[in-house]
């Protein structure tokens, strides 16, 4: 009887053990859905997966004043821009013109074009006119000069809106360029507003600044 009582015992405690799970199935048959985006969630944060804030605020697109002077199709257009790789691509743009001579001036064209994941801070025909013609006329037949002045504009690594909000980043000239702002306003070192930033090319992102930067 002793024995009886005791199996009758334990099967009563087991089943108001499993109680709460056989209730807990019956009352969310979607449980399962639910806990897949959870999981998924998770896996996005270890890896690191997740829209950055910066281009979650532009919608990963181009954004920034001069960005409406882009020809809406063709080449030079933000979609024909991104096909080709950067030097190729600026020089379908009409604003980047000078900077495309000076980089051709300085045979940097197949350097940019074959580099993978760069940034490039491209100064505009104004940012370039900002400079006394005789200075510039100087420094764009000094080959040397020349090159030192377009690697300071190249980072080795693509950036996103996020990674310039406060940045430090070394430069192909072996300095380092720092930015700022949020949202979509951006300056580097502190002189030069991005006036058409987050342009894609195929091997390359590239913010057009309205100033010439100078290395230090």
């Amino acid at each position: 009887m002793n024995s009886l009582k005791i199996r009758r015992t334990a099967i009563a405690v087991a089943a108001a053990a499993l109680l709460p799970f056989s209730l807990a199935a019956c009352s969310d048959s979607g449980s399962d859905a639910k806990a897949a985006p959870t999981a998924a969630a998770g896996d996005q944060a270890k890896t690191g997966e997740s829209t950055p804030a910066g281009d979650s605020m532009t919608g990963g697109q181009p954004f920034g004043p001069a960005c409406a002077g882009v020809p809406k199709d063709g080449a030079g257009s933000f979609d024909g821009m991104a096909k080709d790789p950067v030097a190729t691509a600026a020089s379908n743009n009409p604003a980047l013109s000078t900077l495309v001579a000076a980089v051709k001036q300085a045979g940097l064209v197949d350097t940019l074009n074959n580099a993978k994941d760069i940034t490039v801070f491209a100064p505009t025909n104004d940012a370039f006119a900002k400079i006394p013609k005789a200075d510039l006329d100087k420094v764009l037949a000094d080959k040397a000069t020349l090159t030192k002045i377009l690697t300071y504009h190249v980072v080795g690594r693509k950036l996103s809106p996020q990674q310039m909000e406060n940045g430090s980043f070394d430069t192909l000239q072996k300095g380092v360029v720092t930015t700022a702002g949020s949202g979509k306003s951006y300056k580097v070192n502190d002189t030069s507003n991005v006036v058409c930033g987050n342009v894609k090319t195929a091997n390359a992102n590239v913010y057009i600044v309205d100033t010439v930067l100078m290395p230090k």
